[in-house]
């Protein structure tokens, strides 16, 4: 008994080196009681049941946030009282005093990004600043030098700031729930007990989805139900995560991601262009693992969280991948800062201020003149174009709002240059896409060709860059040899439709599904080496993540570049395992999405006794994956 209290002592106690995981044994022991209370609760037939339930459940969240970040439960209590009474004081003064209402949601706003911003972004701006004006900022941990002072001692480290888990997705859930109300759109929550509950809920508190309060808080106030369908999807969602998370993420990055990403150098070019497209893989397995984890839980517990992801890398186009993956993110931007910025009708101030402050920075940290010419060039070749043909102002007008979005999505992720050139460079793939598809197969293939050949002559005048231009003269020659073919195509259609119209048809119905795989492919190539960026600026020490990202990438993107003297049959079959996995992960990710409808529902369908054995038969195939040091989930970090 005494062991056993103990571990339960564990299990609802902070420790920073082991925060409550999903893929914990704790975290399971610790729902299993807190799913004993739960039903419990909603079993007892009283009139106030689902205010019990939400207060119940809010405390529960506040204990699972304490048991991820300690203390910081402190800052999430802030956040979520602050914008609580803003929103009141918004609603209150919804018939007039448009100017109170416009100072308390700048306040609000105010409040919530200068706390994500201190916490996130404090070594980005001191970088900045050192780079401008030659000083040495170094940054000072002001919350824990006044809780030093309070408390008369040196409890707390005043070296570093430590990012609180989950700060960004709580931040921008609080600042929709306060704008909404602002817009008139939902009425605020009376009862702090329950927006807390809203704000908290332990399931997608600490990486999404990003939940719409007009979606989550009508759902506050019904009976809790749970039908028998219901329950068997949610134990799908729950395995279908762990198996993704653990056996998919976690076993290709032990096993070949992280290795190679730790020391590129040392890697021929093949691997560190297999670890890329191995960590397109990993991130969606990770992210998507802990969605549908958190779908699950919910679930059992009579919530519903909207889905996060559409099977992303069946995207067509740069623009159609944004819509499938993170898609709470997609559209929390396009509603809180695409459509702020003018959407696809008009520039703002707010467009030109994140367009000159977002280029100031990048010229600022990257130090470097040609960056600064080519910059200077593209933004006097978009103004001097809308100024003289007013008929294209709208396209250029959307396609610089839609750029600062994902500058600024690229922003959110993380506070280095990397994800500003992640972010940046899938905003260019969503306006290239864009101009691609208004324009007419030999234009096509007529840019393609000179893009190729200006890239060729490059390698020859510009030799210090040959391994960069090798990388864009690969992704060229493959969109050329794309445009070539469909343009060979076309023409060949024309030809048969005078001869026989017939034959014709039967041609034209025959390649949209090859069409389809050659874009998805093209799609998923570009979005794969994006990632390059996004990939080497993660997990890193905010202090250092500037320059240790930028090392990582220069010297993938060199190995890419130049090192193909390797035995591809020779890597092949020393990681046979795990290239084995991928091909079987991206197979079972490309399925027909009715396909993975109807084994869902399926396993939804089957008796208890044959789910419970299931369970049990994936629980054994998943602690055969388990690593020696648990993964976390990626997106804990952001």
């Amino acid at each position: 008994m005494d062991y056993l209290f103990r571990y339960l002592g564990d299990v609802f106690s902070f420790d920073p080196n082991s925060p409550l995981l999903f893929t914990q044994f704790q975290f399971w022991v610790f729902f299993a009681i807190v799913f004993a209370g739960f039903s419990c609760i909603v079993s007892l037939p009283l009139r106030r049941q689902q205010l019990l339930r939400n207060t119940y459940l809010l405390f529960v969240s506040l204990l699972f946030y304490f048991k991820t970040s300690g203390l910081f439960v402190g800052l999430l209590l802030l956040v979520t009282c602050t914008d609580y009474v803003i929103a009141r004081l918004l609603w209150h003064y919804r018939e007039d005093a448009y100017w109170k209402r416009k100072v308390l949601l700048v306040l609000s706003v105010c409040i919530d990004l200068s706390i994500l911003c201190y916490f996130k972004y404090s070594y980005f701006f001191a970088d900045v600043v050192n780079q401008l004006f030659g000083t040495h900022l170094e940054v000072s941990n002001i919350a824990s030098k006044a809780g030093n002072l309070l408390t008369h001692s040196q409890f707390w480290s005043v070296d570093r700031i430590i990012l609180p888990v989950g700060i960004s997705f709580y931040t921008f859930q609080v600042i929709s729930y306060t704008a909404d109300v602002y817009r008139g759109l939902i009425r605020p929550v009376r009862n702090i007990l329950d927006f807390g509950f809203y704000v908290t809920f332990f399931p997608q508190l600490v990486a999404g989805p990003i939940v719409k309060a007009s979606d989550f808080i009508p759902q506050l106030y019904r009976r809790y139900s749970l039908s028998r369908m219901q329950f068997g999807i949610a134990v799908f969602w729950i395995l279908n995560g762990l198996i993704k998370k653990i056996v998919l993420s976690d076993y290709l990055a032990v096993n070949f991601i992280d290795r190679v990403f730790a020391n590129p150098q040392f890697f021929s070019g093949f691997e560190n262009l297999m670890a890329l497209f191995l960590y397109s893989l990993q991130v969606y397995a990770d992210f998507s693992g802990y969605t549908d984890i958190a779908i699950g839980l919910s679930q059992l517990m009579g919530f519903y969280l909207p889905a996060n992801f559409n099977s992303p890398y069946k995207a067509t186009n740069c623009s159609n991948f944004w819509k499938r993956w993170h898609i709470s993110l997609s559209r929390w931007l396009q509603n809180y800062l695409y459509i702020p910025l003018g959407g696809n009708r008009n520039v703002t101030f707010g467009s030109f201020f994140w367009i000159s402050v977002i280029s100031f920075a990048i010229l600022i940290l990257s130090g470097s003149v040609w960056i600064t010419m080519v910059v200077a060039l593209v933004i006097f070749l978009v103004l001097w174009t809308a100024w003289r043909f007013p008929e294209k102002r709208r396209h250029i007008y959307a396609n610089l709002n839609s750029f600062i979005t994902m500058l600024l999505g690229g922003l959110w992720h993380g506070a280095s240059c990397n994800f500003l050139v992640w972010g940046g460079l899938n905003g260019v793939g969503m306006i290239v896409y864009k101009w691609w598809r208004d324009i007419s197969s030999f234009s096509r293939v007529l840019w393609t060709t000179i893009i190729t050949f200006v890239l060729i002559l490059c390698r020859q005048f510009i030799p210090e860059w040959i391994p960069l231009f090798n990388l864009l003269l690969f992704f060229s020659a493959f969109v050329c040899l794309s445009a070539w073919m469909r343009w060979a195509y076309q023409c060949t259609l024309a030809r048969h439709y005078a001869l026989d119209p017939t034959r014709s048809s039967f041609l034209h119905s025959s390649v949209p599904y090859l069409s389809r795989a050659w874009s998805i492919m093209v799609t998923f190539t570009f979005i794969t080496f994006t990632r390059l960026f996004f990939r080497s600026g993660s997990n890193l020490d905010p202090a250092i993540a500037n320059q240790t990202a930028w090392r990582i990438a220069t010297q993938m993107v060199h190995s890419i570049g130049t090192q193909w003297n390797v035995n591809v049959w020779s890597v092949c079959h020393a990681y046979r395992s795990v290239f084995l996995l991928f091909l079987i992960g991206m197979i079972i990710h490309w399925l027909p999405t009715n396909i993975k409808r109807r084994y869902r529902i399926c396993f939804a369908k089957l008796p208890l006794t044959v789910i419970l054995l299931v369970v049990i038969l994936s629980v054994f195939v998943v602690y055969q994956f388990v690593t020696a040091e648990m993964q976390p989930f990626i997106y804990f970090q952001f």
